[in-house]
């Protein structure tokens, strides 16, 4: 079976380190590579490295609807996609002869779009999981193949879950595609009725007011949701000077430029904002 992988963050390494055990990955399609860090280098997608240490050739389209024609030439039976983070247009979804199956992070039709794992962070739902799809032209939309349940910890954050649900989605996509290609599968449609939707996250949102901090409760949920961006952050004034303060997990602060330490030696460190105690501790 000839598999096109789509996929850009380092989470989903493993989803395609066991395809490649398993059938012929005979191109991955990513993002293009993108500046990161304080001084702006050009760095490539993780999924991208790792393809190419596999000599695995890589496609990095700006537009997907102007790689139609290479895309076609990949002869592709299956198209696999997990956290590409690009709408995948339906002249492309229709080429491979058995479609495209997509891991997506969340109990659909519970919180389809960009950030499920966030916003289940944020709402504090103790269950979670991760849904294989068939895709068609709807976001999120297409019939349900086969569905992960996890029961979610006090403690588990954004990257965590990241890591853990596609870890455990790589292990089971096998067997996921061997059913599906033999019709073993039944797709179940999804009941739209019960459709929730999630947006995208920005900077900003990590924002709080240092005079009027969530309550305890919300900014834990908050912090472990924004882990590691944008993190919960808030600006203040030390020594005349405007610093930002980041809100870490694990109860732990940083000051712009410092290490992070525990809220008894922050407050040390920093006693005229010892207010922060009172809904961080």
């Amino acid at each position: 079976m000839r598999i096109v992988f789509f996929g850009t963050p380092k989470e989903v390494i493993p989803v395609l380190k066991n395809l490649i055990k398993h059938f012929e990955v005979v191109a991955v399609i990513t993002a293009p590579d993108q500046k990161s860090g304080r001084k702006q280098f050009i760095t490539p997608p993780a999924i991208k490295i790792v393809a190419q240490q596999l000599t695995i050739p890589v496609l990095q389209p700006k537009q997907l609807s102007e790689s139609v024609k290479n895309i076609t030439k990949l002869k592709a039976d299956l198209f696999v996609v997990a956290a590409y983070g690009k709408i995948i247009p339906e002249a492309i979804l229709k080429l491979p002869k058995l479609g495209a199956i997509n891991i997506h992070p969340s109990l659909l039709p519970k919180y389809r779009g960009p950030t499920p794992i966030q916003t289940i962070l944020l709402k504090g739902d103790q269950v979670s999981g991760v849904t294989f799809i068939q895709m068609d032209k709807q976001l999120d939309h297409g019939p349900i193949l086969h569905q992960i349940l996890f029961t979610l910890e006090k403690t588990d954050t954004f990257e965590w879950l990241m890591q853990s649900k596609f870890a455990q989605a790589a292990v089971i996509l096998p067997q996921v595609i061997i059913d599906y290609a033999s019709k073993k599968l039944k797709p179940l449609p999804q009941d739209d009725s019960q459709a929730t939707f999630t947006k995208m996250i920005k900077k900003e949102d990590g924002y709080v007011d240092l005079d009027n901090l969530p309550d305890p409760k919300q900014l834990d949920r908050m912090i472990r949701a924004y882990y590691p961006w944008p993190t919960v952050w808030t600006k203040a004034l030390v020594h005349n000077r405007e610093v930002r303060i980041k809100f870490l997990p694990e109860k732990k602060l940083q000051v712009e430029g410092k290490n992070p330490v525990n809220i008894k030696n922050f407050i040390n460190g920093y006693p005229e904002l010892k207010s922060i105690k009172k809904n961080f501790s």
